[in-house]
């Protein structure tokens, strides 16, 4: 028997449960299909549970740092098992909240895996499901690489299912994944090593955000191996992981080994063959500015697409996605530009808008202005221990119409929501100078840069 709806989102992350609500307000008779956790990877093995281990690994500088503020502590030791118990405790309520959340509203809820049967219709274990629109939302998984060996390491999921802290470990990677964990286990009291592939971590971002971030990893006793690439894995007779890297350089001696070289979108059980969905040379689903694909009635959303891969941008294309398809908004979409964001390093990065490499090719070097400063701040004035904080503004024109706005330091996730705002408005730098700053704080260098 087929069950009819007006719209199934295959995927109960972030991006499937944002349209599936927002439509399910406006009268729709939606389902969400998943076959794993509710929530997705955000809820379970991404953005909550990494948020959970950063507080505590910034709660382990804390204690470092109180000494110097005339406390006199006794540490005796860490107990990894009962953090996680208590994140994911967390995290079941989250799961628990999602199912009552979903039959309250009349949504329905399908466990299994979905498969085209053509473009209105799915298959999920045997059964047959039809709606008038199909949102494409099954997320992404991390990537291990075919390299020999390779499955002797793990990925985010593998770290978020430790019961056990690693006392050596080796990772992968130079991107979020890949400082985020690697500052987590550090603080922690792991030892870590961290192999990048090129010259730099955060590859992609402003050229300040990466040269601090290095320094700091450094300065905190991770060991950043640069332009280095893992050939093989193997194990050694006493269990310890040998790594095989490019240059016939060899590491070994560790107990754990990361990746953090990516993720690819969760497409393989889908058959979007049946459907006629077109993929991106990348392998990711095509979709426009509207979330549409080229076929009529399916839509993607979320790190199954080309997009930005983030989970407030899941949720808020799903729900225009919603808008449009429900309520006649037509032009309703996401804009895609100016989409701020933050990597939860030690410190953290916040970022928005182009980096200046980005502004002088877009607008070319005479028209690019930047500003930036770097300071200790006052929290670290007088600490062993004293990270930086480093802040930019690029501009573009004779307006000084802001563009970018980089920070990294204590604070910089919380302070660059409102300046993300501002920007996204079309702020200039007078706007920002006209403003009364907040004193004594870091944030305040953002309105007094000259």
């Amino acid at each position: 028997m087929r069950e009819q709806y007006d719209l199934i989102a295959i995927g109960g992350g972030s991006g499937g449960l944002s349209a599936a609500e927002r439509a399910a307000q406006y009268g729709a008779r939606c389902a969400v299909i998943e076959k794993g956790l509710i929530g997705g990877t955000c809820v379970n093995a991404g953005c909550v549970p990494k948020k959970v281990m950063w507080y505590a690994s910034d709660m382990a500088y804390a204690l470092k740092n109180a000494p110097d503020y005339g406390f006199e502590l006794s540490i005796n030791g860490f107990n990894w098992h009962k953090l996680v118990k208590a994140r994911q405790g967390y995290i079941g309520g989250i799961n628990n909240w999602y199912h009552t959340y979903l039959k309250e509203n009349k949504i329905g809820e399908i466990t299994g895996s979905a498969s085209f049967i053509d473009a209105n219709t799915l298959d999920v274990n045997g059964e047959t499901y039809s709606a008038k629109h199909i949102v494409i939302a099954p997320g992404s998984t991390p990537v291990i690489p075919g390299s020999p060996g390779g499955d002797i390491g793990m990925t985010s999921d593998g770290f978020f299912a430790l019961e056990e802290q690693p006392k050596r470990v080796a990772i992968a990677g130079s991107g979020y994944v890949a400082v985020e964990l690697a500052g987590v286990l550090n603080a922690l009291g792991s030892e870590v090593t961290l192999l990048v592939r090129g010259h730099y971590v955060l590859s992609h971002f402003d050229v300040m955000l990466r040269e601090i971030l290095m320094k700091e990893l450094l300065s905190v006793g991770i060991n950043v191996i640069t332009n280095t690439t893992v050939e093989s894995v193997t194990k050694t007779v006493t269990n310890d992981i040998h790594l095989s890297c490019n240059n016939n350089r060899h590491y070994d001696g560790f107990d754990s080994l990361l990746w953090a070289i990516g993720r690819k979108p969760n497409i393989e059980e889908l058959n979007l063959e049946a459907a006629g969905v077109e993929l991106t040379e990348n392998g990711a689903i095509k979709v426009d500015e509207y979330q549409n694909t080229n076929v009529p009635g399916v839509y993607a959303l979320g790190d199954v697409t080309s997009k930005v891969p983030l989970t407030p941008v899941a949720i808020a294309a799903g729900r225009r996605l919603a808008d449009r398809l429900f309520t006649g908004q037509t032009r309703r979409h996401l804009d895609y530009e100016n989409i701020p964001t933050v990597i939860f390093s030690h410190p953290p990065v916040g970022t928005v808008g182009l980096s200046e490499d980005g502004a002088r090719k877009k607008y070319g070097s005479e028209a690019v202005k930047v500003y930036q400063t770097e300071f200790t701040p006052m929290a670290y004035a007088f600490t062993r221990h004293q990270p930086k904080t480093a802040m930019k503004l690029v501009t573009v024109g004779k307006e000084e119409k802001i563009v970018g706005c980089h920070i990294i330091g204590t604070g910089a996730d919380e302070m660059l929501q409102g300046y993300a705002v501002a920007i996204k408005m079309g702020a200039t730098k007078a706007d920002f100078d006209n403003t009364v700053s907040i004193h004594p704080t870091s944030a305040e260098e953002l309105v007094t840069m000259r």
